[in-house]
Protein backbone atom coordinates (compact mmCIF):
# COMPACT_ATOMS: atom_id res chain seq x y z
CA UNK A 1 0.00 0.00 0.00
CA UNK A 2 1.59 3.40 -0.39
CA UNK A 3 0.38 6.63 1.38
CA UNK A 4 0.76 9.96 -0.48
CA UNK A 5 1.57 13.01 2.03
CA UNK A 6 1.02 16.45 0.09
CA UNK A 7 2.46 19.06 1.70
CA UNK A 8 3.51 22.83 0.11
CA UNK A 9 6.58 23.20 -1.11
CA UNK A 10 9.67 24.95 0.70
CA UNK A 11 9.84 28.39 0.37
CA UNK A 12 13.31 28.43 -0.67
CA UNK A 13 12.47 25.71 -3.44
CA UNK A 14 9.57 27.70 -4.46
CA UNK A 15 11.93 30.91 -5.12
CA UNK A 16 14.24 28.55 -6.68
CA UNK A 17 11.94 27.42 -9.38
CA UNK A 18 10.23 30.53 -10.20
CA UNK A 19 13.70 32.36 -10.52
CA UNK A 20 14.94 29.53 -12.99
CA UNK A 21 11.85 29.98 -15.36
CA UNK A 22 12.30 34.09 -15.19
CA UNK A 23 15.69 34.01 -15.78
CA UNK A 24 15.53 31.42 -18.44
CA UNK A 25 12.94 32.90 -19.98
CA UNK A 26 14.50 36.11 -20.19
CA UNK A 27 18.02 34.03 -21.67
CA UNK A 28 15.83 32.52 -24.52
CA UNK A 29 14.84 35.84 -25.19
CA UNK A 30 18.24 37.49 -25.48
CA UNK A 31 19.97 34.50 -27.25
CA UNK A 32 17.10 33.84 -29.68
CA UNK A 33 14.21 36.64 -29.62
CA UNK A 34 17.30 39.37 -29.87
CA UNK A 35 20.79 37.84 -31.17
CA UNK A 36 19.64 35.17 -32.99
CA UNK A 37 16.15 36.76 -34.89
CA UNK A 38 17.07 40.40 -34.42
CA UNK A 39 19.19 40.21 -37.65
CA UNK A 40 16.31 39.96 -39.29
CA UNK A 41 14.67 42.69 -37.68
CA UNK A 42 17.75 45.52 -37.75
CA UNK A 43 18.45 44.15 -41.19
CA UNK A 44 16.68 46.93 -43.07
CA UNK A 45 18.92 49.83 -41.28
CA UNK A 46 21.41 47.70 -41.41
CA UNK A 47 21.96 46.81 -45.19
CA UNK A 48 21.69 50.37 -45.79
CA UNK A 49 24.44 51.05 -43.64
CA UNK A 50 26.52 48.54 -44.59
CA UNK A 51 25.42 48.20 -48.19
CA UNK A 52 24.33 43.89 -48.02
CA UNK A 53 22.95 42.85 -51.20
CA UNK A 54 19.58 40.23 -50.86
CA UNK A 55 22.25 37.59 -51.66
CA UNK A 56 24.33 38.55 -48.89
CA UNK A 57 22.14 39.09 -46.68
CA UNK A 58 20.33 35.73 -46.78
CA UNK A 59 24.18 34.19 -46.94
CA UNK A 60 24.51 35.68 -43.34
CA UNK A 61 21.52 34.33 -42.13
CA UNK A 62 23.00 31.11 -43.35
CA UNK A 63 25.62 31.09 -41.45
CA UNK A 64 23.86 32.17 -38.36
CA UNK A 65 21.71 29.17 -38.68
CA UNK A 66 25.05 26.91 -39.79
CA UNK A 67 26.56 27.85 -36.30
CA UNK A 68 23.98 27.31 -34.25
CA UNK A 69 23.69 23.53 -35.59
CA UNK A 70 27.65 23.37 -35.18
CA UNK A 71 27.00 24.87 -31.38
CA UNK A 72 24.14 22.55 -31.27
CA UNK A 73 25.50 19.08 -31.86
CA UNK A 74 28.77 20.27 -29.73
CA UNK A 75 26.91 21.51 -26.44
CA UNK A 76 24.56 17.81 -26.38
CA UNK A 77 27.77 16.10 -26.04
CA UNK A 78 29.44 18.75 -23.82
CA UNK A 79 26.10 18.54 -21.27
CA UNK A 80 26.68 14.42 -21.07
CA UNK A 81 30.15 14.77 -20.33
CA UNK A 82 30.53 18.22 -17.65
CA UNK A 83 26.71 18.78 -17.62
CA UNK A 84 24.72 21.94 -18.21
CA UNK A 85 26.71 24.86 -16.10
CA UNK A 86 30.00 25.03 -18.75
CA UNK A 87 27.13 24.94 -21.80
CA UNK A 88 25.38 28.09 -19.57
CA UNK A 89 28.03 29.68 -19.50
CA UNK A 90 29.70 28.43 -23.47
CA UNK A 91 26.35 30.02 -24.25
CA UNK A 92 26.66 33.48 -22.49
CA UNK A 93 30.44 33.86 -23.81
CA UNK A 94 29.08 33.46 -27.10
CA UNK A 95 26.23 35.50 -26.82
CA UNK A 96 28.31 38.44 -25.24
CA UNK A 97 31.21 38.58 -27.66
CA UNK A 98 29.00 38.11 -31.17
CA UNK A 99 26.66 40.79 -30.01
CA UNK A 100 29.83 43.08 -28.75
CA UNK A 101 31.23 42.48 -32.58
CA UNK A 102 28.11 43.17 -33.90
CA UNK A 103 27.67 46.67 -31.67
CA UNK A 104 31.41 48.05 -33.39
CA UNK A 105 31.10 45.88 -36.63
CA UNK A 106 32.62 48.48 -39.13
CA UNK A 107 31.83 46.57 -42.35
CA UNK A 108 29.80 43.81 -43.89
CA UNK A 109 32.93 41.04 -43.04
CA UNK A 110 32.44 42.14 -39.55
CA UNK A 111 29.21 42.44 -39.34
CA UNK A 112 29.11 38.85 -40.17
CA UNK A 113 31.09 37.40 -37.92
CA UNK A 114 29.58 39.12 -35.28
CA UNK A 115 25.97 37.47 -36.26
CA UNK A 116 27.50 33.87 -36.94
CA UNK A 117 29.28 33.69 -33.47
CA UNK A 118 26.02 35.28 -31.82
CA UNK A 119 23.93 33.21 -33.89
CA UNK A 120 25.75 29.87 -32.18
CA UNK A 121 24.44 31.08 -28.64
CA UNK A 122 20.86 29.45 -28.88
CA UNK A 123 22.34 26.60 -29.83
CA UNK A 124 24.39 26.25 -26.02
CA UNK A 125 20.85 28.06 -24.39
CA UNK A 126 18.91 25.21 -25.32
CA UNK A 127 20.29 21.92 -23.91
CA UNK A 128 21.72 24.29 -21.14
CA UNK A 129 18.05 25.40 -19.86
CA UNK A 130 16.48 21.77 -20.69
CA UNK A 131 18.99 20.79 -18.20
CA UNK A 132 18.44 23.54 -15.54
CA UNK A 133 14.49 22.59 -16.04
CA UNK A 134 14.79 19.29 -15.25
CA UNK A 135 16.65 19.54 -12.07
CA UNK A 136 15.39 22.36 -10.41
CA UNK A 137 11.61 22.32 -11.54
CA UNK A 138 9.38 19.99 -9.51
CA UNK A 139 8.59 17.17 -11.73
CA UNK A 140 4.84 17.79 -12.07
CA UNK A 141 5.44 21.33 -13.41
CA UNK A 142 8.29 20.52 -15.25
CA UNK A 143 6.81 20.39 -18.43
CA UNK A 144 4.92 23.56 -18.15
CA UNK A 145 8.17 25.24 -16.74
CA UNK A 146 10.23 23.98 -20.16
CA UNK A 147 7.32 25.64 -22.61
CA UNK A 148 7.49 28.63 -20.50
CA UNK A 149 11.03 29.62 -20.89
CA UNK A 150 10.77 27.75 -24.65
CA UNK A 151 7.96 30.98 -25.28
CA UNK A 152 10.71 33.54 -24.28
CA UNK A 153 11.50 33.22 -27.99
CA UNK A 154 8.85 35.72 -28.75
CA UNK A 155 9.32 37.66 -25.59
CA UNK A 156 12.76 38.98 -26.94
CA UNK A 157 11.41 39.58 -30.02
CA UNK A 158 8.67 41.71 -28.56
CA UNK A 159 11.66 43.78 -26.73
CA UNK A 160 13.35 44.26 -29.74
CA UNK A 161 10.78 45.52 -31.60
CA UNK A 162 9.88 48.17 -28.38
CA UNK A 163 13.72 49.20 -29.31
CA UNK A 164 13.44 49.28 -33.19
CA UNK A 165 9.96 51.82 -32.79
CA UNK A 166 11.95 53.82 -30.07
CA UNK A 167 14.73 54.04 -32.23
CA UNK A 168 14.58 52.70 -35.92
CA UNK A 169 18.03 53.10 -36.67
CA UNK A 170 20.01 52.63 -33.28
CA UNK A 171 20.84 49.21 -33.86
CA UNK A 172 24.37 48.95 -32.29
CA UNK A 173 23.27 49.90 -28.39
CA UNK A 174 20.59 47.17 -29.05
CA UNK A 175 23.61 44.62 -29.55
CA UNK A 176 25.70 46.30 -27.06
CA UNK A 177 22.85 46.45 -24.45
CA UNK A 178 22.46 42.60 -25.36
CA UNK A 179 25.74 41.62 -24.57
CA UNK A 180 25.87 42.95 -21.29
CA UNK A 181 22.30 41.49 -20.52
CA UNK A 182 22.89 37.84 -21.62
CA UNK A 183 26.33 37.63 -18.65
CA UNK A 184 24.05 39.38 -15.98
CA UNK A 185 21.29 36.72 -16.49
CA UNK A 186 23.34 33.43 -16.91
CA UNK A 187 24.40 34.24 -13.83
CA UNK A 188 21.01 34.39 -12.23
CA UNK A 189 19.93 31.07 -14.13
CA UNK A 190 23.00 29.70 -13.09
CA UNK A 191 22.95 30.65 -9.08
CA UNK A 192 18.94 29.53 -9.53
CA UNK A 193 20.14 26.29 -10.94
CA UNK A 194 20.25 22.81 -8.80
CA UNK A 195 22.70 21.45 -11.24
CA UNK A 196 22.43 17.53 -11.19
CA UNK A 197 25.64 15.68 -11.46
CA UNK A 198 26.95 14.87 -15.34
CA UNK A 199 25.93 10.88 -16.14
CA UNK A 200 29.10 8.22 -15.87
CA UNK A 201 27.67 7.06 -18.99
CA UNK A 202 24.84 8.12 -21.73
CA UNK A 203 21.70 5.96 -21.39
CA UNK A 204 20.98 4.21 -24.21
CA UNK A 205 17.57 5.25 -26.37
CA UNK A 206 16.93 1.58 -28.03
CA UNK A 207 15.65 3.26 -31.13
CA UNK A 208 17.70 3.86 -34.58
CA UNK A 209 17.88 6.82 -36.55
CA UNK A 210 15.02 5.77 -38.99
CA UNK A 211 13.04 6.36 -36.14
CA UNK A 212 13.83 9.86 -36.44
CA UNK A 213 13.67 10.30 -40.50
CA UNK A 214 10.02 11.50 -40.13
CA UNK A 215 10.66 14.06 -37.27
CA UNK A 216 14.08 15.31 -38.87
CA UNK A 217 11.86 16.24 -42.43
CA UNK A 218 9.68 17.53 -40.43
CA UNK A 219 11.61 19.62 -38.95
CA UNK A 220 13.85 20.32 -41.76
CA UNK A 221 10.79 22.10 -43.74
CA UNK A 222 9.22 23.81 -40.79
CA UNK A 223 12.49 25.65 -40.65
CA UNK A 224 13.57 26.25 -44.22
CA UNK A 225 10.05 27.30 -44.47
CA UNK A 226 9.82 29.56 -41.84
CA UNK A 227 13.40 31.26 -42.52
CA UNK A 228 11.97 33.90 -45.15
CA UNK A 229 9.85 35.40 -42.95
CA UNK A 230 12.34 35.78 -39.57
CA UNK A 231 14.75 37.35 -42.73
CA UNK A 232 13.25 39.37 -44.49
CA UNK A 233 9.48 39.67 -42.94
CA UNK A 234 9.95 43.00 -41.64
CA UNK A 235 11.53 44.41 -45.16
CA UNK A 236 8.58 42.99 -46.94
CA UNK A 237 6.71 45.21 -45.09
CA UNK A 238 8.72 48.38 -45.79
CA UNK A 239 9.67 47.93 -49.22
CA UNK A 240 7.29 45.97 -50.54
CA UNK A 241 4.01 47.29 -48.72
CA UNK A 242 5.74 50.76 -48.40
CA UNK A 243 4.93 50.90 -44.59
CA UNK A 244 6.55 53.16 -42.15
CA UNK A 245 9.76 52.13 -40.41
CA UNK A 246 7.82 52.99 -36.59
CA UNK A 247 4.80 50.73 -38.44
CA UNK A 248 6.50 47.74 -38.93
CA UNK A 249 8.57 47.78 -35.86
CA UNK A 250 4.87 48.01 -34.16
CA UNK A 251 3.87 44.75 -36.40
CA UNK A 252 7.52 43.20 -35.22
CA UNK A 253 6.71 44.20 -31.78
CA UNK A 254 2.82 42.48 -32.41
CA UNK A 255 4.55 39.13 -33.81
CA UNK A 256 6.98 38.77 -31.15
CA UNK A 257 4.05 39.52 -28.22
CA UNK A 258 1.76 36.61 -29.71
CA UNK A 259 4.86 34.32 -30.22
CA UNK A 260 4.72 34.01 -26.24
CA UNK A 261 1.72 32.54 -26.23
CA UNK A 262 4.02 29.07 -27.61
CA UNK A 263 4.06 28.79 -24.07
CA UNK A 264 1.20 27.00 -24.05
CA UNK A 265 2.22 24.16 -26.85
CA UNK A 266 2.57 21.66 -23.96
CA UNK A 267 -1.36 21.63 -22.98
CA UNK A 268 -2.08 21.57 -26.74
CA UNK A 269 0.09 18.09 -27.16
CA UNK A 270 -2.14 17.20 -23.78
CA UNK A 271 -5.07 17.71 -25.31
CA UNK A 272 -5.18 17.62 -28.78
CA UNK A 273 -2.34 14.85 -29.26
CA UNK A 274 1.01 14.95 -31.31
CA UNK A 275 -0.30 14.88 -34.88
CA UNK A 276 -3.37 17.62 -34.41
CA UNK A 277 -1.23 19.85 -32.29
CA UNK A 278 1.63 19.68 -35.56
CA UNK A 279 -0.72 19.89 -37.61
CA UNK A 280 -2.38 23.10 -36.06
CA UNK A 281 0.65 24.91 -35.82
CA UNK A 282 2.47 23.97 -38.93
CA UNK A 283 -0.80 25.37 -40.41
CA UNK A 284 -1.15 28.18 -38.78
CA UNK A 285 2.53 29.54 -39.81
CA UNK A 286 1.94 28.70 -43.32
CA UNK A 287 -1.64 30.66 -43.77
CA UNK A 288 0.10 33.76 -41.16
CA UNK A 289 3.61 33.49 -44.04
CA UNK A 290 1.12 33.54 -47.07
CA UNK A 291 -1.21 36.27 -45.63
CA UNK A 292 2.07 38.57 -45.11
CA UNK A 293 3.15 37.76 -48.98
CA UNK A 294 0.29 38.41 -50.10
CA UNK A 295 -1.21 42.02 -48.10
CA UNK A 296 2.40 43.79 -46.42
CA UNK A 297 0.27 46.94 -47.25
CA UNK A 298 -2.38 46.29 -45.01
CA UNK A 299 -1.28 47.10 -41.45
CA UNK A 300 -4.61 44.98 -39.82
CA UNK A 301 -4.00 41.90 -42.17
CA UNK A 302 0.01 42.11 -41.64
CA UNK A 303 -0.59 42.53 -38.11
CA UNK A 304 -2.71 39.48 -37.90
CA UNK A 305 -0.81 37.50 -40.37
CA UNK A 306 2.23 38.71 -38.14
CA UNK A 307 1.03 37.09 -34.64
CA UNK A 308 -0.28 33.89 -36.53
CA UNK A 309 2.64 33.49 -37.49
CA UNK A 310 4.43 34.30 -34.37
CA UNK A 311 2.33 32.44 -31.99
CA UNK A 312 2.72 29.23 -34.48
CA UNK A 313 5.70 28.91 -34.93
CA UNK A 314 6.72 29.54 -31.53
CA UNK A 315 4.21 26.76 -30.46
CA UNK A 316 5.66 24.59 -33.48
CA UNK A 317 8.96 24.53 -31.38
CA UNK A 318 7.82 23.43 -28.73
CA UNK A 319 5.33 20.30 -30.44
CA UNK A 320 9.15 19.46 -31.57
CA UNK A 321 9.92 19.03 -27.91
CA UNK A 322 7.06 16.92 -26.88
CA UNK A 323 8.02 14.80 -29.86
CA UNK A 324 11.50 13.84 -29.34
CA UNK A 325 9.95 12.78 -25.33
CA UNK A 326 7.59 11.27 -27.15
CA UNK A 327 9.75 9.39 -29.14
CA UNK A 328 12.60 8.77 -27.07
CA UNK A 329 11.59 9.18 -23.36
CA UNK A 330 15.06 7.99 -22.42
CA UNK A 331 17.14 10.50 -24.11
CA UNK A 332 14.70 12.65 -24.72
CA UNK A 333 17.35 15.99 -24.35
CA UNK A 334 20.11 14.39 -26.85
CA UNK A 335 16.88 13.77 -29.16
CA UNK A 336 15.27 17.34 -28.86
CA UNK A 337 18.74 18.77 -29.87
CA UNK A 338 18.96 17.02 -32.83
CA UNK A 339 15.64 17.79 -34.10
CA UNK A 340 16.39 21.64 -33.35
CA UNK A 341 19.11 21.19 -35.40
CA UNK A 342 17.22 19.79 -37.99
CA UNK A 343 14.68 22.66 -37.50
CA UNK A 344 17.91 25.33 -37.87
CA UNK A 345 19.61 23.72 -40.87
CA UNK A 346 16.58 23.95 -42.63
CA UNK A 347 16.23 27.74 -41.64
CA UNK A 348 20.18 27.68 -42.89
CA UNK A 349 18.83 26.24 -46.35
CA UNK A 350 15.63 28.31 -46.70
CA UNK A 351 17.74 31.74 -45.67
CA UNK A 352 19.58 30.84 -48.46
CA UNK A 353 17.23 30.24 -50.53
CA UNK A 354 15.02 33.16 -50.24
CA UNK A 355 17.89 35.24 -50.45
CA UNK A 356 17.82 34.13 -54.17
CA UNK A 357 14.66 34.28 -54.71
CA UNK A 358 14.45 37.89 -53.35
CA UNK A 359 16.69 39.03 -56.27
CA UNK A 360 14.32 37.36 -59.03
CA UNK A 361 10.91 37.15 -57.41
CA UNK A 362 11.50 39.66 -55.07
CA UNK A 363 10.39 39.55 -51.17
CA UNK A 364 6.90 39.04 -51.75
CA UNK A 365 7.41 36.06 -53.98
CA UNK A 366 10.38 34.52 -51.62
CA UNK A 367 8.40 34.78 -48.31
CA UNK A 368 5.16 33.06 -50.38
CA UNK A 369 7.48 30.37 -51.65
CA UNK A 370 8.57 29.91 -47.92
CA UNK A 371 4.86 29.75 -47.35
CA UNK A 372 4.60 26.84 -49.47
CA UNK A 373 6.98 24.74 -48.30
CA UNK A 374 5.94 25.25 -44.19
CA UNK A 375 2.70 23.70 -45.80
CA UNK A 376 4.76 20.97 -46.98
CA UNK A 377 5.27 20.18 -43.73
CA UNK A 378 2.20 18.76 -42.62
CA UNK A 379 3.10 15.90 -44.95
CA UNK A 380 5.65 13.90 -42.19
CA UNK A 381 3.38 14.74 -39.86
CA UNK A 382 3.39 12.41 -36.01
CA UNK A 383 1.46 9.46 -36.75
CA UNK A 384 -1.67 9.40 -34.08
CA UNK A 385 -3.62 11.52 -32.18
CA UNK A 386 -4.33 10.62 -28.97
CA UNK A 387 -3.60 13.21 -26.25
CA UNK A 388 -0.06 12.42 -24.50
CA UNK A 389 -0.98 11.35 -21.14
CA UNK A 390 0.49 13.36 -18.27
CA UNK A 391 2.13 10.90 -16.93
CA UNK A 392 4.38 10.45 -20.40
CA UNK A 393 5.03 13.77 -20.37
CA UNK A 394 5.72 14.27 -17.33
CA UNK A 395 8.26 11.04 -17.27
CA UNK A 396 10.01 12.50 -21.10
CA UNK A 397 11.01 15.86 -19.05
CA UNK A 398 12.65 13.99 -16.64
CA UNK A 399 14.21 12.12 -18.71
CA UNK A 400 16.25 15.07 -19.87
CA UNK A 401 18.70 14.87 -17.03
CA UNK A 402 21.54 13.83 -17.74
CA UNK A 403 21.98 10.27 -16.57
CA UNK A 404 18.35 9.85 -16.06
CA UNK A 405 17.67 6.45 -18.45
CA UNK A 406 13.96 5.32 -19.16
CA UNK A 407 14.41 2.23 -16.53
CA UNK A 408 15.68 2.74 -13.39
CA UNK A 409 17.41 0.18 -10.43
CA UNK A 410 13.64 -2.15 -10.80
CA UNK A 411 13.91 -2.44 -14.28
CA UNK A 412 10.92 -0.40 -14.78
CA UNK A 413 9.90 3.30 -16.14
CA UNK A 414 11.14 5.74 -13.41
CA UNK A 415 13.98 7.91 -12.60
CA UNK A 416 17.44 7.00 -10.74
CA UNK A 417 18.29 10.07 -7.49
CA UNK A 418 20.95 10.51 -5.53
CA UNK A 419 20.01 11.77 -2.13
CA UNK A 420 22.32 14.13 0.39
CA UNK A 421 24.08 11.06 1.81
CA UNK A 422 25.14 9.49 -1.20
CA UNK A 423 22.80 6.67 -1.80
CA UNK A 424 20.30 6.07 -4.87
CA UNK A 425 16.52 6.41 -4.68
CA UNK A 426 13.96 5.32 -7.01
CA UNK A 427 10.78 6.62 -8.23
CA UNK A 428 7.97 4.87 -10.11
CA UNK A 429 5.96 6.56 -12.37
CA UNK A 430 2.82 3.96 -13.07
CA UNK A 431 0.51 2.78 -10.36
CA UNK A 432 1.27 3.24 -6.56
CA UNK A 433 4.36 5.21 -6.41
CA UNK A 434 7.36 5.61 -3.95
CA UNK A 435 9.40 8.79 -4.27
CA UNK A 436 13.04 9.82 -2.74
CA UNK A 437 14.93 13.23 -3.38
CA UNK A 438 13.55 14.84 -6.72
CA UNK A 439 14.15 17.64 -8.99
CA UNK A 440 13.84 20.89 -6.68
CA UNK A 441 14.80 19.19 -3.62
CA UNK A 442 18.54 20.13 -3.39
CA UNK A 443 19.29 16.67 -3.01
CA UNK A 444 17.20 15.95 0.31
CA UNK A 445 15.02 13.22 0.64
CA UNK A 446 11.93 14.08 0.87
CA UNK A 447 9.47 12.56 3.28
CA UNK A 448 8.95 13.52 7.08
CA UNK A 449 11.62 16.17 6.72
CA UNK A 450 9.49 18.56 4.97
CA UNK A 451 7.92 19.30 1.12
CA UNK A 452 6.15 17.34 -1.31
CA UNK A 453 6.75 13.73 0.61
CA UNK A 454 5.86 10.25 -0.79
CA UNK A 455 5.99 7.68 2.18
CA UNK A 456 6.26 4.33 1.63
CA UNK A 457 4.25 1.67 4.06
CA UNK A 458 4.27 -1.88 4.12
Amino acid sequence: MVKRTLQPEVPGEAAATTGLVAGGTVLVALTYGVVRFGYGLHLPVVAAELDLAPTLQGAVATGAFGAYCVVALLAGGLVRRAGGRPVLRLSAALAAVGALVVAVAPSAPVLAVGVLVAGGAAGAASPALVVAVAGTVPAGRAARAQAVVNGGTGLGVAVAGVGVLLAPTQWRPVWAGAAVAVVLVAVVVDRRTRWPAPAAAPPADGGTWRDLLRPLAAAGLAGAGSAAVWTFGRGLLGEVGGLPERTTAALWVLLGAAAVLGALSGDAVRLLGLRRAWLLTVVGSAVGAAVLALAPSSVLLAGAAGALFGASYTALSGVLIAWAGDLRPATAGATTATLFVGLTAGQAVGATAAGRLAEGLGLAGAVLAGAAVLLAAVLPAPGGGAPTTTARHDHATTALLPGHGARGALGCPGRRRRGADGRSTHEHRAGGSSRGAGPGDGGRPRGAGGGTGVRDAG
